[in-house]
Order: C-alpha cells, then sequence, then structure tokens
C-alpha cells in the first residue's frame, strides 16, 4: 500500500508537532500522533487489480451509493458519499481521452445532502471515448475543502487509471450516456475500479 502525495503534508505535520509537543505536555502529542496515523488511512493508496472489461462501467471511487437518477436526455447519473473512512483517490471508469477538466466554485455544505451535488465547490472530469460520454464530478463538503484531479484536457487514459483525490469527506458524481443497464442502487458500498456500476445492454 503506497500514500498519495497529497497526503504527505497533513501526516508530516501532525507527526512533527507530535514530536514537539512531546517535550512539552505528552497528552497533547498522543493526540497529534492519532491524527497522523488517522491522515495516513485517509491518504491510503491500497494496491489492487482492476476489473478492466470496456462491457462495464467501473466505480471511481469507494463509498456508499446516494442515489441513482435518470436524466431527462436519458443519460444516467450515480452519487457515491465517502466517508472519512474511506479511500479518498478517484479512477476512471472507462477508458477514453479527458476532453475537459472544469472546476466549479461554491459551497460547502454536508456531502450526503440532495442539493451537496449542484451547489458545493466542485471538479468536473469530462471523458469521451466511441460509446459517449462520461462525467466525474468531485465535490467538495463540510471537511473536503479541496478537489485535486491528476489529469487534464488530452490525456488518454485507461479504465482503472487514477484521475485525483479530493481531501477529506465528500461526494462523487458518474454521468453516463444512456445504453446501459444499472447494477448498483442507493445503499451498495463501492470500490473504485472494481465495483461494476452498469454494463451494456
Amino acid at each position: 500500500m503506497s500514500i498519495v502525495k497529497e497526503g504527505y503534508p497533513f501526516i508530516l505535520g501532525f507527526l512533527i508537532l507530535g514530536v514537539a509537543c512531546s517535550f512539552i505536555f505528552a497528552p497533547l502529542s498522543a493526540i497529534f500522533y492519532l491524527c497522523s496515523l488517522l491522515c495516513l488511512m485517509f491518504f491510503r493508496d491500497p494496491h489492487l487489480t482492476v476489473n478492466r472489461d470496456d462491457n462495464f462501467i467501473l466505480s471511481p471511487c469507494n463509498g456508499t451509493v446516494l442515489d441513482v437518477t435518470e436524466n431527462e436526455n436519458g443519460s444516467s447519473e450515480i452519487r457515491v458519499f465517502m466517508s472519512v473512512a474511506n479511500v479518498h483517490l478517484q479512477r476512471s471508469p472507462v477508458s477514453g481521452t479527458v476532453k475537459s477538466v472544469e472546476h466549479k466554485p461554491g459551497k460547502f455544505l454536508k456531502a450526503h445532502l440532495p442539493e451537496a451535488h449542484v451547489e458545493n465547490e466542485q471538479n468536473l472530469i469530462t471523458i469521451e471515448n466511441e460509446t459517449g460520454t462520461y462525467i466525474v464530478k468531485q465535490i467538495a463538503g463540510v471537511l473536503a475543502r479541496r478537489c485535486v484531479a491528476w489529469v487534464k484536457p488530452g490525456d488518454v487514459i485507461e479504465q482503472g487509471d487514477k484521475i485525483g483525490v479530493i481531501k477529506f469527506s465528500s461526494q462523487v458524481d458518474l454521468i453516463m450516456p444512456a445504453g446501459y443497464k444499472i447494477r448498483v442502487k442507493p445503499g451498495d458500498k463501492v470500490t473504485s475500479g472494481l465495483t461494476i456500476f452498469a454494463t451494456i445492454k
């Protein structure tokens, strides 16, 4: 298991504070050590073998499915809530080319609220291939104040490739084109790169 680079400032920062406080007030140093350990868990990047298949749409994140909806144009949207205990890096649900990465400023509502996926600060990562357009939405929350995209327009990516991370609890949505049978429902636990969101009808 490795650690995403965005986690090191938090892990090392709390560790240094813990060492410094150990000479002043030991109980406080224990709290900083615990925070460092929690950050280590939060920013973990466990090794996995991606469940690659062009007939599948894979989950872009770890978490719990909040909602599955069908839009007026026939596309489907799956919303996933990530708690602080979940792995917080995102993976591409399909192979394709990154067409755009758009940052939208907004609020920092609790990630599980129905309006959060519309009103909160977010990144929209648009991926295109021969089957259509897919949008991965990295959505900030109360604790998650920073969404980081690791890809840029023009990048050619494979299904399951790492595309970004959100710092602390948050939400990720996936918008996919029509023509797929949804395989998850609200309440399901999902894992990025492994859980099958949908299959070709």
